[in-house]
């Protein structure tokens, strides 16, 4: 059975990181480089960059912090957040990423999944998904474009699909709905997602507690799970995490 994986993300503002609540009202969390040796060491299987600004002005900031992460750790390191281009991925790569997160852009334009695929391996390609479902049927989530601001009229399950065949690695799938709640991940969505790809499904959004990871991994058939604030502000690491979950009798990737 494969393991299951936890991944702690860290999302970028001008070089620091920031943690907000349902996409707004950020706060300061820390330096990117130095949250990324401490969830490493803390146990944590990767860890994500996500660069919430994105703009070309700020983007050496963010090479910056990845570079001096890459030295670091020894454990996959993604990237995304204003990659709209092969240039723009390759820049991302030669800091020291393993994988890029492409979004918004892939929605402009799809063919940019499948040209990154080829040049650097369909694992290196995540196509995150920042879904909402407004309390209705998982079948009724729509995707939101621009850090969450633009509804795209594009279903959140038909996306994960095209993603697939355009040659994504793996779903990096959002729900805005519990996105800094601390109270559960969306499972329903998570599982019907799950259902409707091959590839690796990770679930992102609402983590509060070692309960909510067990429920994405088990109800939400999720084959990683992704966190922020449950990490920055101390109210767990990974290795205690994945202890708990072990002993819920999920298969989890122990550190030494």
């Amino acid at each position: 059975m494969l393991t299951r994986r936890i991944i702690a993300c860290l999302d970028v503002n001008a070089g620091r990181v920031v943690k907000g609540v349902q996409f707004v009202d950020l706060i300061d969390a820390g330096d990117p480089a130095a949250l990324a040796v401490r969830h490493a060491a803390g146990g944590a299987d990767e860890i994500v960059f996500l660069d919430i600004t994105a703009t070309h002005e700020k983007r050496a900031l963010l090479l910056d912090a990845v570079r001096r992460a890459a030295e670091q750790i020894f454990i996959p390191l993604t990237v995304g957040g204003g990659i709209r281009s092969l240039d723009d991925a390759l820049l991302v790569f030669d800091a020291g990423a393993d994988k890029v997160s492409v979004n918004s852009a892939a929605l402009a334009r799809p063919e940019l999944i499948t040209e990154i695929g080829l040049r650097f391996g369909e694992q290196a390609v995540v196509v995150a998904i920042d879904g909402r479902r407004n309390l209705g049927s998982p079948e009724t989530a729509q995707v939101y474009a621009s850090g969450g601001r633009k509804a795209t009229g594009l279903g959140v399950i038909e996306w994960a699909k095209q993603a697939e065949a355009r040659g994504a690695g793996e779903i990096l799938l959002t729900s805005m709905d519990s996105d800094g709640m601390r109270s559960g991940f969306d499972c329903e969505l998570t599982a019907a997602v799950s259902a409707a790809v091959q590839i690796p499904v990770i679930a992102s959004g609402g983590a509060g507690n070692v309960g909510h990871f067990a429920d994405v991994f088990t109800r939400g058939c999720a084959d990683a799970a992704l966190a922020a604030s449950i990490f920055h502000f101390g109210i767990s690491d990974a290795r205690t995490l994945k202890q708990e979950l072990a002993a819920f009798g999920l298969p989890m990737r122990l550190p030494c």
